[in-house]
């Protein structure tokens, strides 16, 4: 990439798009175009479309995506399914018609199979049953994955899928039915440490209601007292957790010296040319929720309540392509906790 190219960050207010729109500037990028929901809905075919016959692009981005957590895809499943495969498909598909010279997509390692050996490799994909609570999703995100390939395949286009693990860090979603459990565990920590400290106030700020009486309505729904919290599942459930910043540098250093011919293994069947983002390291639910709470400074206890679903049980990556294409992750968890509260806090703040 040039800096001067055009560059399409969709999905530029998101976690991992203002991740990849800060790494870009910071490389000296200058000529990068954002556009919000409001301004370009891409699950529109026929908006998607114009736009890009206006912008000519020379790059892009595809960050934009309807995520959430476990209750939120379970709970939403034909929205999940639905928006996201509107949007990969008519950014995908105008990339092509308007000779984008390299696209990056960005899935999810939900995409694996809910049993698949750990840690997964990127040829686990479609060899078993997905997971229950968020199968629409990982297909619309699967879905994605062959478009790209398949354009590749026939058409010549040079489109790159890449699998984040679980993603965390500024500018993530806090709210705490449709956050992700890191995100959702450093609220409630946090909202727990300001009742063990009698900030009220504070309280319902955090929570963006009016008064006192309002939050304790949401704080009973959600398990949070001054004394304990209560966290879904049995916490033995593992998970591994990347730094968006993080990512973003591993996204920006594939789209700069990565194309697809450089992921093509098997000349006969071309597949699973995707590649995995994470660091190949995890923890558990419970040891996560302990770690928040050294960083944060509460004093409480976890009730765990097992009649609530665990998910799959161990989710941790295999990055040897991902090393092997000369990217390794930078930030640690607990430092990345850290930044990330740090961050929080200072939303609260604004």
């Amino acid at each position: 990439m040039n800096k001067s190219d055009k560059i399409f960050v969709a999905g530029h207010r998101g976690l991992v798009g203002s991740a990849i729109l800060k790494n870009l500037k910071k490389r000296g990028f200058t000529n990068i175009i954002t556009k919000t929901h409001k301004e370009l809905d891409l699950s529109n075919q026929q908006k998607t479309a114009s736009f890009f016959a206006k912008e000519k692009l020379d790059y892009v981005f595809l960050a934009a995506a309807k995520v959430g957590g476990i209750v939120a895809n379970n709970t939403y499943r034909g929205d999940f399914i639905y928006y996201n495969l509107m949007i990969q498909n008519n950014v995908i598909h105008q990339s092509y018609v308007h000779n984008v010279k390299k696209l990056l997509f960005l899935g999810s390692t939900c995409i694996y199979p809910k049993n698949a050996h750990q840690p997964i490799k990127e040829d686990s994909l479609l060899t078993d049953t997905l997971e229950y609570t968020n199968e629409p999703y990982a297909i619309a995100k699967i879905a994605g994955i062959k478009l790209c390939e398949s354009y590749n395949i026939q058409h010549g286009t040079n489109f790159i899928s890449v699998m984040p693990t679980n993603l965390y860090g500024p500018n993530d979603n806090f709210d705490l039915e449709k956050s992700h459990v890191l995100p959702a565990l450093i609220k409630k920590i946090h909202l727990a440490k300001l009742l063990e400290e009698e900030k009220k106030q504070e309280v319902a700020k955090s929570l963006n209601v009016a008064t006192f009486d309002e939050a304790k309505v949401i704080l009973s729904k959600f398990g949070i007292s001054s004394k304990n919290i209560e966290i879904w599942g049995t916490g033995k459930p593992m998970r591994e957790f990347l730094y968006s910043e993080d990512m973003a540098d591993a996204c920006v250093h594939i789209m700069e010296n990565i194309d697809f011919k450089d992921l093509i293994f098997h000349k006969k069947e071309v597949r699973n040319t995707h590649i995995n983002i994470g660091t190949g390291s995890d923890i558990t639910i419970k040891d996560l929720a302990f770690l928040i709470k050294k960083v944060v400074g509460f004093k409480g206890d976890f009730v765990f309540n097992t009649e609530k679903p665990d998910g799959t049980m161990r989710k941790v990556t295999d990055v040897t392509k991902l090393h092997n294409l000369n990217w390794k992750h930078k930030v640690n968890l607990e430092e990345g906790i850290k930044l990330m509260y740090h961050w929080y806090l200072k939303k609260l703040d604004e």
